[in-house]
């Protein structure tokens, strides 16, 4: 399941420090880790080996990307966002990255067929 131990990337380290300071229940900025009463082991990870029982089960699914990286799954299918241009997972015909962006594109989609409307189908 696992590929050989390889050193983790600095993208790869950013995510996992951003995962566990932002979703993990088990971490607390002034105590480390709750349950070990120490410093959260997956903040110090360098190396693609033994990770948080906790990280993994429950914070890691919420980066699917990242969590084929790190566990050498497939890695899933990526798209664009047609609005910001992040990339995402796309889920079913799903177009943008988030409701934000949808309602972005929606937004401009009225815009220009309202300014076609006035115009008569001619440019500005």
């Amino acid at each position: 399941m696992y590929d050989e131990p390889r050193e983790l990337t600095r993208q790869e380290r950013a995510a996992i420090r951003k995962l566990v300071t932002g979703l993990c229940a088990n971490y607390d900025s002034e105590y480390g880790c709750l349950p070990l009463d120490c410093a959260c082991y997956m903040l110090g990870k360098w190396w693609t080996s033994a990770y948080c029982k906790y990280f993994k089960n429950a914070v890691l699914p919420t980066a699917p990307v990242l969590e084929a990286a790190l566990l050498g799954r497939t890695r899933p299918d990526t798209c664009n966002c047609l609005v910001c241009g992040m990339a995402f997972i796309q889920q079913g015909k799903q177009r943008y990255c988030s409701t934000g962006c949808q309602r972005e594109a929606d937004r401009r989609k009225a815009r220009e067929r309202m300014r076609e409307k006035r115009y008569g189908g001619k440019g500005m």
